[in-house]
């Protein structure tokens, strides 16, 4: 069996516009692009179904040795992907409709906005910003970046010597604390 190449580039056509789509802000034009794309899944299904044949619901005296292909029955594999396939654009179509509507509901327009949150996510990400971060590197510590630059191990982490002034300008010092304030008087053997 030869292929349609007709079928084949349509096929790829409806698949290449529904991605178009899918990628667009709106979400009508993303909800057509599933729609496309369900459309073009369902024909590469039946192009690589093979050669048409007979149908395969077959009777008792029908199952034995009967061929798939030409000859015999079509293969009914194909065809439980491309009803698969089928629900499974039901479903999504019905989702991103739904997405549409409420977003039509709330703001009056289908385009969906930019994430103020994920912008700066991706800033801080190119910037390699890891200052409210836990991760701790194990890694080599850094070199000075310049010839005055000096660094203060603290904690495990190296700070520059601005850093550590102004970490110790915010915790206490010795005559903020009120007398009596974390006194434990003499321990065991006389120590505190």
């Amino acid at each position: 069996m030869t292929v349609s190449l007709t079928l084949v580039l349509i096929a790829g056509a409806l698949f290449g516009c529904g991605v178009t789509l899918l990628l667009s802000r709106s979400l009508v034009r993303a909800l057509l692009g599933v729609l496309l794309m369900g459309n073009g899944v369902n024909l590469v299904f039946l192009l690589a179904s093979g050669p048409p044949g007979r149908t395969p619901i077959l009777t008792e005296a029908d199952k034995s040795g009967v061929p798939i292909g030409p000859e015999g029955i079509s293969d009914p594999l194909p065809q439980a992907f491309v009803l698969t396939a089928i629900v499974i654009t039901l479903a999504t179509t019905a989702f991103t409709l739904a997405l549409a509507h409420r977003s039509w509901q709330i703001g009056r327009t289908d385009v969906v906005a930019d994430d103020v949150e994920s912008q700066r996510t991706h800033e801080r990400a190119v910037a390699n910003d890891m200052s409210d971060s836990d991760f701790v590197s194990t890694a080599e510590p850094a070199p000075p970046e310049g010839p005055d630059t000096e660094f203060i191990e603290r904690e495990g982490r190296d700070v520059s010597a601005e850093e550590a002034e102004a970490e110790t300008e915010e915790v206490p010092g010795a005559d903020d604390v009120p007398a009596g304030v974390g006194e434990t008087g003499p321990g065991p053997e006389g120590r505190p």
